[in-house]
């Protein structure tokens, strides 16, 4: 298995974060830095889950229920500017791990510009890394791996699948779903709000 198709993929949610330009989400929704922040936390599980594949494991278990929005907000906080704690303030103490305390402020009070370019500068690193552990697999892909992914009402699967089906929905459904929402930030698709 190679991993050509998760590299498309992935360069086109790094070019949309390239162009910028994103407006604050509706109620609810999740900012351009909290899905990037999702997708560098998503790529570290498959990650693991990879390793476990190719080390032999019986199974691995990728549960994205276990990222909620306080987490996603610690990891836009270590990427924030001064002014928000983040990386480089002197009110940092070290980067925020998934799973740490939630950031103070909520959403509102996270990101910006610097948080953005860092965290896609992460999802490069976390997204090669993982597409070259993809590249080990060879048969190692069709190992069965209890799967979870939890991802509104459109991306429920709870089943054991071979890692290859699992690696073609991450590429063919989850990240598009992400450029998508990333899209839909964009200026132009909400005009209805100005």
């Amino acid at each position: 298995m190679d991993s050509e198709a998760l590299r498309r993929a992935y360069a086109e949610v790094l070019a949309e974060l390239a162009a910028g330009g994103f407006e604050p989400p509706a109620d609810g929704e999740l900012s351009a830095e909290q899905i990037v922040a999702h997708l560098v936390a998503n790529d570290e599980l498959m990650s693991e889950a990879t390793e476990a594949v190719l080390a032999g494991s019986p199974f691995a278990y990728y549960d994205l229920d276990a990222i909620h929005r306080p987490q996603l907000d610690a990891l836009v906080a270590e990427y924030a500017g001064p002014e928000t704690g983040g990386v480089g303030s002197a009110a940092s103490e070290g980067p925020a791990v998934l799973g740490g305390p939630a950031a103070l402020g909520g959403p509102a009070a996270l990101g910006g510009p610097a948080a953005l370019g860092g965290l896609a500068d992460r999802l490069r690193a976390t997204s090669s890394r993982f597409c070259a552990l993809v590249d080990r697999l060879g048969p190692a892909a069709q190992t069965p791996v209890e799967t979870r992914l939890h991802e509104d009402v459109d991306l429920r699967v709870d089943e054991t699948l071979p890692w290859a089906r699992t690696l073609d929905l991450h590429a063919r459904v989850h990240l598009p779903k992400h450029l998508a929402q990333l899209r839909a930030l964009r200026p132009q698709l909400h005009a209805h709000r100005a």
